[in-house]
């Protein structure tokens, strides 16, 4: 049985920025030799330079995961540099905001190729070694935007629940091979992917919504998948953990003269 505190190798998409920074930041400081990867060859410069400056080990490898042969070559590489990928971090997604009625059929396929057959391309090719070495661990991003229904989010959000799907498929497969896949769906969350989305007005709006009082920042996410990339989340799969701070639980949030703090249960 491993350590609990090895993490192996970490393969994490969309690393160049935002969520996937803070992830691959975050593993790496735990020990995890991390491989980034992202489509912006500035943002792998960026995010490996911060992990080296650390201490820690990283490669940066350009990868485009709607592109089957982008995948493999990722995968190749990481293999020549340290072995097979123990902990798979899908994170590469886009938005693409329109109307349901006047919703691009070249959007929607563009954002299912990234955000669902991309996450699929990745964790095939990480399982397949997972199941060998009978030890591996899947964590694929999703959103509230996969439980809770988004103006505009037609794509997004089916590609999201999607892949909530897509995550127990693979659990169901894999877990009798020592292998886990869990989903963490991140709720309001500022990274240079939603800064366009959340407007001052849509912030206003959307905090008092959210019991935390507060949006999200990539090192909360991080914090999640720390605890399910780790040896310690043996037992835990086909799970989506949702980190939001409340908001899909959220009811009625105005409480008015009623003191929470004085009443008495008994």
């Amino acid at each position: 049985m491993r350590d609990r505190d090895d993490f192996g190798v970490a393969l994490v998409t969309g690393a160049g920025s935002g969520i996937g920074q803070g992830i691959a930041l975050r593993l790496a400081e735990l020990g995890a030799r991390v491989v980034v990867t992202d489509i912006a060859e500035t943002g792998i410069a960026d995010t490996v330079k911060q992990i080296e400056a650390a201490g820690g080990t990283a490669l940066g490898q350009k990868l485009d995961v709607s592109d089957p042969a982008s995948v493999n070559a990722a995968f190749d590489e990481t293999e020549r540099w340290d072995k097979c990928v123990d902990v798979l971090v899908n994170n590469a997604g886009i938005v693409g905001i329109n109307p349901f009625l006047d919703f691009p059929l070249e959007d929607w396929n563009r954002v299912m190729a990234i955000n669902l057959t991309g996450s699929m391309l990745c964790a095939q090719l990480a399982a397949r070694e997972m199941v060998r070495q009978r030890y591996g661990r899947i964590i694929n991003i999703t959103s509230v935007s996969g439980i809770r229904a988004g103006v505009g989010r037609t794509a997004y959000g089916t590609s999201k629940a999607a892949l909530v799907g897509l995550t127990r498929q693979i659990a169901l497969e894999v877990a009798a091979h020592g292998v886990t896949a869990n989903a963490i769906a991140p709720g309001a969350i500022t990274t240079p992917l939603t800064e366009s989305t959340y407007t001052e007005e849509t912030v206003a709006r959307l905090l008092p919504m959210i019991p935390a009082g507060y949006m999200a920042d990539p090192a909360d996410i991080a914090a999640a998948v720390a605890y399910l990339g780790s040896p310690d989340a043996r037992y835990v799969n086909g799970e989506t953990l949702v980190v939001d701070g409340g908001y899909v639980c959220g009811g009625m949030m105005q409480t008015g003269s009623l003191d929470l703090g004085t009443k008495s249960s008994s």
